[in-house]
């Protein structure tokens, strides 16, 4: 599962696996994109340009559960292959903005965040963290932003810079950054709304890729805009990076803004229920 992604996105650590009487590995399906992955690379010629899917299924994580964490649930996946311009990804945050009112999710109860992973890969270059050697260090800052709605900006920073320790003590080991560097990420991730996106340090500024991110940023929300889908259903929103490493463009989740009440009573904010992005071979 997962064989050809770099070694810090395999989900092999979150994997139910076990070994049967002939001491062979099996594994429970983690997702439904490496099986959609593999039956492309394995048709890739006969199948139409753009290629659109969709498929659903029960799918299994081996980790902690917790508030909207389970370790089995139905997973939705819809994907387009073959389409180099940004309009496929307007038009998945606004699949994604009507499958939530298919599903009976009012408007004003969800919100479709964008963003663009070109943005921050800007960043990180202009930082002196891009490069194979970097890899793992860049996948840390990217798990301590998408941390940023639990934590808020002080938490992040701690998990950027040395480390974190939370509230049961367990200490959670940073990306290493200076106060320069990790300042430029914030700076670059930290307010929720799209706004201005220049940036104070002149070699970001200067970025083939932060340039590039942003532009597309700009196309897909002219996009969405016209097809009369206001910021009360997808808005652009530069915190949204996706904890994975191999995302090349557009990133974009799915979050439940509605407070549900659990069994106890308690109000339960269940976040981001849905995400994805372009990654471009």
């Amino acid at each position: 599962l997962g064989k050809f992604l770099p070694d810090q996105d395999r989900p092999n650590e979150g994997v139910f696996s076990f070994q049967d009487d002939d001491d062979q590995w099996l594994s429970l399906r983690y997702d439904l994109t490496a099986p959609m992955a593999r039956f492309v690379a394995e048709n890739f010629e006969r199948l139409p340009k753009p290629y659109r899917s969709y498929r659903s299924g029960w799918v299994f994580r081996n980790e902690k559960p917790g508030p909207g964490r389970f370790r089995q649930f139905m997973q939705f996946d819809a994907d387009t292959v073959g389409t180099p311009g940004v309009a496929a990804d307007a038009e998945m945050a606004m699949m994604m903005a009507d499958v939530m009112e298919a599903l009976g999710i009012k408007r004003g109860d969800y919100v479709i965040r964008v963003n663009n992973r070109k943005v921050l890969d800007g960043v990180l270059e202009a930082i002196g963290l891009g490069g194979d050697e970097n890899v793992g260090r860049r996948l840390t800052v990217l798990r301590a932003i998408d941390k940023l709605d639990k934590l808020g900006v002080e938490g992040v920073r701690l998990l950027l810079g040395t480390g974190r320790k939370d509230e049961s003590g367990d200490f959670t080991k940073g990306a290493g950054l200076d106060n320069v560097q990790a300042e430029a990420i914030l700076h670059a991730t930290a307010k929720p709304e799209l706004g201005d996106l220049g940036h104070p340090d002149s070699a970001v500024r200067a970025s083939q890729s932060f340039n590039e991110g942003v532009a597309e940023l700009s196309t897909i929300e002219d996009l969405v805009r016209a097809a009369g889908y206001g910021e009360d259903r997808i808005v652009m929103d530069r915190s949204v990076v996706r904890g994975l490493e191999y995302y090349t463009g557009p990133v974009y989740e799915a979050e439940l803004l509605a407070e549900i009440p659990n069994e106890e009573g308690k109000i339960v904010r269940f976040g981001s229920v849905g995400g994805g992005g372009r990654y471009d071979g």
